[in-house]
């Protein structure tokens, strides 16, 4: 974008657009020169390189739906040895989100992991381990934490499993863990029903919530707060943020607050620009505080009448480190964790690798909940 930045129009990269330019507009018609460009950011290209005359033809390409990330991972699965349990139609439905290059690597990762434990294919549980380890991080087996830390996490991390499940219209809860993995301690993971578009005023209201049970969990049961919390109240007021100043969903009613005015090389304004007057900036901090406040309040009721609940869940997590959709529903209904009956006095012990099992029908979100990545 020239003009744009610091420099002017004498930075380096104006000269290098205002080239391009002349270069393209002295192509001859019968050149056969074919022209090709990409880019992620087209809000910042300069208006002289989309005029008609320049590209022609533009295609967008987005993430991939699922019968794209199927056909994708066909190709990437093409020379590996797959076991009989592997579908990759279940491994497409259970990546929304993925790009082709987060689907490359998760077959990588379930390669990898495969080789490490000597197996001749890969089976559906590298898969899952490879999910994990795309989405939250290597565990992270080596960090130190103590008993306390960890009481705190599990109880942390328990609050925001069980708004989740209580709240209305909110994604499935998946998966809880407090085992650190990348920059944070422990991890809540949520499932959407499919590949989301749009988003309801209810179902963030909803995210709000959730991120807010942790806190909630924190006070209520330890009587005591502690910095796990910072990312998840910073995630929560961006949203609500949102909702006031670009979605219409507050009092305020259907108006945009704030133009969003990026330089193309500093990345950000060196001074905000606002386009509203100091009493609608009060207004705008009103609303904002009413959203947090209300989803806080909902999130306590749910934590302050499920209290047994929330300390099954805890000491599970405590002995446990990780649960999956089907054992936290079962905990939550006041049932047996395991399905299975116990092994007979006669059954002969046997060491065994055990793997995480796979619920075919489920997929699996990057996570929208989690302890403060400072604090890992």
């Amino acid at each position: 974008h020239r003009g744009a930045g610091l420099g002017g129009g004498h930075d380096e990269r104006e000269q290098t657009l205002n080239q391009l330019l002349v270069e393209m507009d002295g192509f001859e018609s019968n050149d056969g020169v074919i022209l090709i460009a990409s880019t992620n950011r087209p809000d910042v290209l300069d208006p002289a390189l989309l005029r008609p005359g320049r590209f022609d033809r533009r295609v967008v390409v987005s993430r991939p739906d699922v019968r794209g990330r199927e056909g994708i991972l066909k190709v990437h699965t093409r020379k590996i040895p797959l076991g009989d349990d592997v579908n990759i139609s279940v491994i497409a439905r259970g990546t929304p989100g993925f790009t082709g290059a987060d689907l490359a690597n998760l077959v990588n990762e379930a390669a990898l992991n495969a080789a490490r434990y000597n197996k001749k294919t890969v089976a559906m549980p590298d898969f899952e381990l490879a999910k994990d380890k795309v989405l939250m991080g290597a565990e992270r087996k080596s960090m130190v934490i103590s008993n306390e830390e960890k009481r705190i996490t599990a109880y942390h991390e328990a609050g925001h499993t069980l708004v989740g499940l209580k709240v209305p219209n909110a994604d499935p809860v998946h998966k809880v863990t407090i085992i650190p993995r990348g920059m944070a301690l422990g991890v809540t993971q949520q499932l959407p029903e499919g590949d989301r578009h749009n988003y309801s005023q209810e179902y963030l209201l909803g995210q709000i919530a959730i991120l807010m049970g942790g806190r909630i969990a924190e006070e209520v049961f330890l009587s005591n707060i502690t910095t796990g919390a910072s990312n998840d109240i910073e995630r929560a007021t961006e949203l609500a943020r949102a909702m006031v100043c670009e979605y219409g969903m507050s009092d305020l009613g259907p108006l945009t607050f704030g133009k969003k005015e990026e330089q193309i090389f500093l990345g950000r304004e060196i001074a905000q620009h606002r386009d509203f007057s100091e009493d609608t900036a009060i207004k705008i901090d009103q609303e904002v505080k009413k959203i947090i406040s209300g989803q806080y309040a909902r999130a306590k009721t749910i934590i302050e009448e499920n209290r047994d609940t929330m300390v099954r869940l805890s000491e599970t997590l405590l002995e446990r480190e990780s649960l999956d959709g089907v054992q936290i529903r079962r905990i939550v209904a006041g049932l047996p964790l395991d399905e299975d009956p116990p092994p007979t006095s006669g059954d002969e012990e046997k060491p065994q690798l055990t793997e995480p099992t796979v619920n075919p029908l489920k997929p699996i979100l990057p996570p929208i909940t989690g302890s403060n990545p400072a604090t890992a």
